[in-house]
């Protein structure tokens, strides 16, 4: 039972990550936008989980895990109201905003599990949770195409908030409480809140150059504002007792190599290949590129070809294990690769598109298996729970920042009409290679061993 509720919390995160991604084309013809502003509805809340998930599991600590996830569950249902009753993507985007505490839950979920269950059945139900959360995310895709197809894109967010609201109730009344252990740490408010704003101006800035142009105050203001914020966190960062990000961590070259490698396949094709794939699939066959395809056509291509992926993540848990994380995170990268020429060639193709989401699927497998694992191999057992903190401010703000600059490179390129070109599709796979091959870069220079104790 316990196993079962911590799934079906696990559910409306997944879900609200991904939801939007296949609403994308829509927004963009609704409210006559571009990719570049439309996408501020992904990257808002990819910014806000990545702080939400460094802090929340302290908070959790302290006042109950429960206690946390029910406010977490409420914010989240708030976002959803507010960004289904606006009419603007503005309003939208201040809902994603607010959903994006919705990052927290899965940590959540899995101190649950280890919480309430006994320890040989720990590892069982932390895979299947995090399982869990791989198989929501494509299934959102398909259940937002519905939503498009047959009411309309205010339903994606009443039904995130509808859900949201049940599983209040399921830990409210079905999961069992304890106590809080009482014990109060230091939780770095200072340094989740300054992150946020710090990379938000900087990629505005950059998003709005093209228009404003560089000589623009407000362009110098946002970039050189979030520069000089980021440094002082920085700075923070490294005198504070207890960071979100521990700097000092990085002087070891182990987790260092392993931190750059997530952000570069984070910022690249994890971050932005979930999106630019409802693009291609939607996107009428009258455009430069596009299948022409039904939100929920395009959903259950999508959602067929993700299920290989997630099939797939024993086998790469098992490779990690047997030879070590860093020939996961290489097959990964491989596969990314392969994945991006796919993009590139056969985007004019179903079946080529359905080949290219099974390749970036199995990819994303075997990545998301081995970020951990190489952690756990870089640091001392004692360091595990502050690194994967830490990565998971790395990874998640480095799809944030991947998915501004790819929808920038499309709104750069595109016509008057607003549809994509050929050209923004080629440099949106640019930048997946390179970001590909400098993940497998980094990932080939990670000393083999265990790490220290």
């Amino acid at each position: 039972m316990i196993i079962a509720v911590l799934v079906a919390v696990e559910i409306i995160s997944a879900f609200e990550t991904s939801m939007v991604y296949a609403a994308i084309p829509t927004f963009i013809a609704e409210f006559d936008s571009n990719a570049a502003t439309v996408g501020w509805a992904v990257t808002a809340f990819l910014l806000v989980a990545a702080a939400s998930a460094a802090v929340c599991g302290r908070l959790g600590d302290m006042y109950g895990r429960e206690r946390v996830l029910i406010v977490l569950l409420l914010a989240a249902a708030v976002g959803s109201v507010v960004s289904a009753v606006g009419d603007s993507i503005g309003s939208i985007i201040v809902g994603r905003a607010i959903q994006g505490v919705a990052g927290a839950i899965l940590p959540l979920c899995i101190g649950l599990a280890r919480e309430h269950l006994p320890a040989a059945r720990v590892p069982v139900a932390v895979a299947v949770i995090s399982g869990s959360a791989v198989a929501a995310g494509s299934a959102s895709l398909l259940v937002a195409g519905v939503m498009l197809d047959h009411a309309s894109w205010h339903m994606i967010f009443v039904v995130a908030a509808v859900y949201a609201l049940g599983a209040v109730l399921l830990v409210a009344f079905v999961l069992p409480w304890r106590p809080p252990t009482g014990v109060r740490e230091h939780v770095d408010y200072v340094g989740a809140v300054a992150f946020v704003p710090a990379i938000a101006a900087v990629l505005l800035g950059v998003n709005k150059s093209t228009t404003w142009g560089w000589s623009d105050p407000a362009t110098l203001g946002l970039v050189g504002g979030g520069l000089v914020v980021l440094v002082l966190w920085v700075l923070w960062e490294l005198r504070t007792t207890s960071p979100i990000v521990n700097i000092l961590q990085f002087r070891d070259r182990k987790f260092a190599l392993t931190m750059l490698a997530t952000f570069a396949i984070s910022i690249g094709p994890i971050g932005v290949t979930t999106m630019i794939i409802p693009i291609v699939l939607q996107s009428p066959t009258s455009a430069p590129f596009g299948l022409g395809l039904t939100p929920t056509n395009a959903g259950w291509l999508s959602f067929a070809g993700s299920m290989f992926g997630f099939v797939c993540t024993p086998i790469s848990g098992r490779i990690a294990a047997a030879v070590g994380a860093r020939v996961s995170m290489l097959i990964g990268s491989v596969l990314f690769l392969i994945g991006n020429a796919l993009l590139l060639l056969t985007h004019d193709s179903v079946a080529g598109m359905m080949v290219m989401v099974v390749t970036v699927s199995v990819a994303t497998a075997f990545a998301y298996t081995a970020m951990p694992n190489l952690l756990v191999e870089a640091v001392p057992e004692h360091a595990t729970s502050e690194a994967t903190g830490a990565n998971a401010v790395v990874r998640t703000g480095g799809s944030g920042i991947g998915v501004s600059i790819a929808t920038m490179l499309l709104a750069n390129s595109a016509l008057a009409t607003g549809l994509n070109t050929i050209a923004g599709l080629n440099a949106v796979v640019a930048m997946l290679t390179l970001t590909s091959l400098a993940a497998i870069g980094f990932t080939v220079l990670i000393p083999r061993g265990a790490a220290r104790s």
